[in-house]
């Protein structure tokens, strides 16, 4: 019974904090992003690769960017936008544990602060805003609900990052059994 009370209660605060950040994401999400391929460094509005991910029409910067790091845009596209389903409570669970936290370790070397501080606790945070709306995270709503102004993306592990959101997704799969 205390399991199931704590289960709940862990539940209601889990929700709670999803609708607060859900409602004051404007004022705590990210403006810029800084797409690092090898020497390569641009820094891009969220809403631009926003554009390029829901449209496929790419910024003259973008096209640059991308073309000078050998990048095929298709592929970027679809690393960016793949969706991944995800319960949000298993996902708190899972992200707070040691599991969790080695998956969090491993994206966080892709999208991550400019400092390097905070990356997991941020990520966390982008993970549970993404996944609160519609169940579904991808790596472009992770980008745009990072709690920094600035997020840094190291654009040729994209591929990795997208990956790793996979294997949360088999994880959360293994707690239901199924």
């Amino acid at each position: 019974m205390l399991l199931l009370f704590l289960s709940l209660r862990r539940a209601l605060v889990l929700m709670a904090t999803a609708s607060i950040l859900l409602f004051s994401t404007s004022a705590i999400a990210a403006d810029q992003v800084v797409l690092k391929y090898r020497i390569f460094r641009e820094s891009i509005s969220v809403e631009e690769l926003s554009a390029f991910a829901e449209t496929g029409e790419l910024s003259k910067s973008l096209r640059i960017n991308l073309a000078l790091a050998r990048q095929d845009p298709k592929a970027v596209r679809r690393y960016l936008t793949q969706p991944v389903k995800i319960n949000v409570v298993l996902l708190d669970r899972l992200l707070n544990s040691p599991v969790g936290n080695l998956i969090l370790n491993e994206v966080t070397e892709v999208v991550h602060t400019p400092s390097g501080k905070a990356d997991r606790q941020a990520l966390r945070s982008a993970l549970v805003i993404s996944a609160s709306r519609d169940s579904n995270i991808s790596l472009i709503e992770i980008i745009q609900n990072y709690p920094t102004q600035v997020v840094q993306v190291e654009g040729d592990r994209l591929e990795s990052a997208y990956r790793q959101l996979r294997r949360l997704e088999g994880r959360l799969q293994d707690l239901v059994g199924g």
